[in-house]
């Protein structure tokens, strides 16, 4: 029955997350275990594409090998590797089980093995069972031939990914992920309809020679997505140059960009390259362009047009192979008004406008994101395991991020310190709290903090100034899960799904509440 379901998805064209996320419950159904995960090698880390019966978060955390010996020992191995109740090694998804969330792991069996791809380490499954002694010989045999068929999913997902990409008009894809861990870039994590849009358009432009320009909200991260147009682009051999434009003094920002020739100004005492030349063959990111001064403004021009420059005190121009991509917080079409910035500069960088969206419009990959900085931080305070509360979790996704995923990244390391430093041992599973978090939540939307339709006299009135933050959470909660069970008629398991919740954890967070009896 198992092979037939996982075979049938086999001969079914899927979205990748789709195809695997099915293939982690069915092998969770047939070995009737607590929690299943499908790990990718990104580097020196192993990524999480699929996962089922762990925390949402887990998805975006990165699992650095050397620092979780069960992991290390399944990679280490080309066969089965168990783990019997009773292991004394560290288990990497401790309080991360959702039916035991910020509980250490009961005694239990665990099992892994190690995905080979084309004759090459790809990645690893683990299986947790909560139950001891569930994994014995013919399991391990199981497991060996799933792992064919695991495999062969994953090919044809790449396969399938390749050929959607040639559709498209590109000759080369990044497969199975959209970051590229192991060059060691910081990753662009998330799986939102609207990030992952925006990633198939860049992948797409990439592959021109168009000016892009990168528009979105200050913390956003127009750094890693400009890294990722420069990786995907046909100049990704060639050097990537960055140019803060806000931190470049008008005094020398000419200099800075175009290079100075011998005694251009006091000081030059010799020959200088600019930026722009050190770009040579590959891309250049200007960062903040909206705050490069007037008179710069004007040779980058030339460059655009003419693909010239012409180095501060030098007679002749000299031609130059690069391509621009800037970004800014800025809205350019008002620095154009106000006389700020150039009109004919503007339009030659937003030949291809590209606007990153805000944190609060990605829906829950704020959970993924706060999973990938929980253990970056676990890592730095060396706590055995750091993770959210469900409180916590609604928390960040009432919060509307402001300072986005910068802000979101300070939230949790400063919560992680406050968990720590008020008494938290680094010998247990550390939970963060809202009031570890300290989240103004006035600022939700007031359609989330507005009571719901419903007609009961208890239902509180929106959240206040002056309200305790356990208060202020407790009535938020209260408010959304009464007005999703509205809207999904009752239905538990509909509104935990809805809410992005385990059903178990959705029925003891409304008991905690007073909801249910």
């Amino acid at each position: 029955m198992m092979d037939t379901l996982l075979l049938a998805d086999l001969v079914t064209e899927l979205p990748r997350a789709v195809r695997l996320q099915r293939l982690v419950s069915a092998l969770r159904m047939h070995f009737n275990c607590g929690a299943v995960g499908l790990l990718k090698v990104e580097g020196d880390t192993l990524c999480p594409l699929a996962v089922e019966g762990l925390a949402r978060e887990t998805l975006g955390r990165r699992f650095v090998v050397a620092q979780h010996p069960r992991l290390s020992a399944i990679l280490a191995s080309r066969a089965p590797v168990r783990f019997p109740p009773g292991s004394t090694l560290p288990d990497p998804y401790d309080g991360l089980l959702d039916n035991h969330l910020g509980e250490p792991l009961p005694v239990h069996d665990c099992m892994g093995i190690s995905l080979y791809l084309e004759g090459k380490l790809w990645g690893a499954m683990t299986l947790d069972a909560l139950s001891g002694d569930v994994f014995g010989e013919k399991a391990s045999e199981e497991l060996v031939h799933m792992a064919l068929i695991i495999e062969t999913a994953v090919r044809l997902t790449r396969l399938e990914e390749e050929n959607r990409s040639l559709r498209a008009g590109r000759a080369e894809q990044e497969t199975l992920t959209h970051v590229a861990g192991a060059s060691g870039e910081v990753e662009i994590i998330g799986q939102s309809p609207q990030l992952q849009g925006l990633l198939q358009e860049l992948d797409i432009v990439a592959d021109s020679e168009l000016p892009v320009l990168l528009l979105g909200e200050t913390g956003v991260g127009k750094e890693l997505f400009a890294r990722r147009l420069h990786r995907a682009s046909r100049r990704k051999t060639g050097p990537l140059v960055q140019v803060n434009c806000a931190a470049l003094p008008e005094s020398l920002a000419e200099s800075e960009l175009f290079g100075h020739v011998k005694g251009a100004f006091s000081g030059a005492i010799g020959e200088r390259a600019g930026r722009i030349e050190a770009a040579e063959g590959g891309t250049l990111f200007l960062d903040e362009v909206g705050e490069l001064p007037l008179p710069v403004q004007a040779k980058l021009l030339r460059t655009l047009q003419n693909g010239e420059i012409q180095r501060l005190g030098a007679d002749q121009p000299h031609k130059v192979n690069v391509r621009i991509v800037a970004a800014t917080n800025r809205q350019l079409h008002d620095r154009v008004r106000e006389g700020h910035f150039r009109a004919d500069l503007y339009h030659r960088l937003s030949v291809y406008p590209v606007l990153i969206p805000p944190l609060r419009e990605r829906g829950n990959d704020v959970l993924l994101l706060a999973g990938s900085f929980l253990e970056l931080n676990r890592t730095r305070l060396g706590v055995r395991s750091l993770r959210l509360s469900v409180e916590a979790e609604l928390a960040l996704c009432a919060y509307t991020w402001p300072g986005n995923v910068r802000e979101l990244e300070h939230v949790i390391s400063r919560a992680a310190l406050r968990a720590v430093s008020r008494g938290a041992k680094r010998t247990e599973i550390v939970t963060l709290e809202p009031e570890h978090l300290d989240l103004d939540l006035t600022h939700a939307p007031l359609t989330l903090l507005q009571p719901p339709a419903v007609n009961n006299a208890e239902t509180p009135s929106a959240v206040t100034e002056g309200v305790p933050l356990k208060t202020a959470v407790d009535a938020y909660q209260r408010q959304l899960i009464r007005q999703t069970l509205a809207q999904c008629q009752g239905n538990w398991a509909n509104a935990a799904r809805a809410l992005g919740i385990d059903a178990s954890n959705l029925h003891k967070l409304s008991r905690r509440l007073g909801l249910k009896g």
